[in-house]
């Protein structure tokens, strides 16, 4: 396998590693070049964090910025009369799945002279990218929309970043950081391939977590697809390396209307800059995607409550996902299914208490 690189997936173009980018030439999204997995044994056992897998990684990363993300629980449950495994992965730090993609990408970009990123996000991205800039000794400017769940921008202020509210939809948002991009790199959760590098091992660990096995079903909130496509690239190297046999069928659940104005406001993505590699990813995985109601997921999250688990709406929507799916018949009850957790219901606080008409 050659020297891993920078890929343009629609042209074949290649960039070397060794200079930081966020983009083609030509402005095309990049993704990387196929990685050959690690092996089991290739695993640090001694790391309680998701770098416990850097075997994985593509460059060497001497300090990586790590506050102890992934590792997050696996928690069974009984759902719609099936059941099922929750991965909780807002027990990130910053309380959100994006902690994964946030210490990788910026631990590489730290190792490459980066020291001050951008970053444009609905919020948690955002809470990510500047959480782990400030324990990372990097400048952070987050480009967000104003109509923002309050509990996410506080806690970007809190970190130190620079924050800019932006008028609009949540594209104008991603249209303006492009604009400023020319000034700050452009550390885009959304556009860097080094985040995927990140997400993927939400795919390492759930294979470590079931013994070693690829789960049969993987359901997960999909806006731009960094865990669809985390997910995806995870489990094909893993076949790449001969640790499973076959992948696991994904999932992406969106709301109805995946624009605003919609309580899942993590997935209120217009225009995915990776629509196609997601598409791709779903059909190679023999899977596929689901729309659901604003109402069916506020019905959702309340059931999770329930049972003890708070999420935001974002991540209970998978949970209406699921349910379709079980009603078609195309995930079955015996069958091992990990409905993906991605951020905390402390994130949206004024959102659920809308919902439960009373004042947060």
């Amino acid at each position: 396998m050659s020297d891993p690189a920078y890929l343009d997936p629609h042209s074949g173009r290649t960039y070397p590693l060794a200079s930081p980018r966020w983009c083609g030439d030509d402005r095309a999204p990049l993704l990387l070049t196929d990685l050959p997995g690690l092996t089991r044994g290739q695993i640090d056992p001694t790391e309680r964090s998701l770098w416990r897998y850097r075997a994985a990684l593509p460059l060497p990363v001497a300090d990586p910025i790590s506050m102890g993300e992934g590792m997050t629980p696996l928690v069974p449950r009984t759902l719609h009369g099936a059941r099922v495994l929750l991965k909780c992965d807002w027990m990130n730090p910053t309380g959100s799945f994006k902690d994964r993609g946030a210490s990788v990408m910026l631990s590489l970009l730290r190792a490459q002279g980066v020291t001050h990123v951008l970053e444009d996000s609905s919020g948690n991205g955002g809470a990510a990218v500047a959480g782990y800039a400030a324990a990372g000794g990097m400048r952070a400017t987050i480009m967000t929309p104003t109509s923002t769940s309050p509990g996410k921008t506080v806690q970007m202020r809190a970190y130190g970043a620079d924050i800019r509210l932006i008028p609009g939809s949540r594209q104008d948002t991603a249209d303006a950081a492009e604009r400023q991009a020319v000034s700050i790199f452009y550390a885009s959760h959304n556009w860097h391939p080094f985040f995927l590098l990140g997400t993927k091992t939400l795919a390492y660990e759930l294979w470590e977590d079931l013994g070693f096995h690829a789960p049969d079903n993987i359901v997960t909130p999909c806006g731009a697809g960094s865990n669809v496509l985390g997910c995806a690239i995870g489990f094909s190297e893993l076949l790449r390396a001969g640790e499973v046999t076959r992948l696991p069928r994904i999932f992406a659940v969106q709301p109805a209307t995946p624009i605003e104005p919609t309580i899942a406001e993590g997935t209120a993505i217009a225009r995915p800059i990776r629509r196609r590699e997601v598409i791709a990813a779903l059909r190679d995985s023999r899977g596929g995607a689901v729309l659901v109601s604003e109402a069916a997921i506020g019905s959702a999250m309340f059931d999770l409550a329930r049972t003890g688990i708070y999420v935001e709406p974002t991540s209970a929507q998978v949970v209406a996902g699921f349910s379709e799916l079980l009603a078609a018949g195309t995930i079955r009850p015996d069958e091992t299914t990990v409905l993906v957790m991605t951020g905390s219901g402390l994130k949206a606080t004024s959102r659920i208490a809308e919902q439960m008409e009373i004042a947060p």
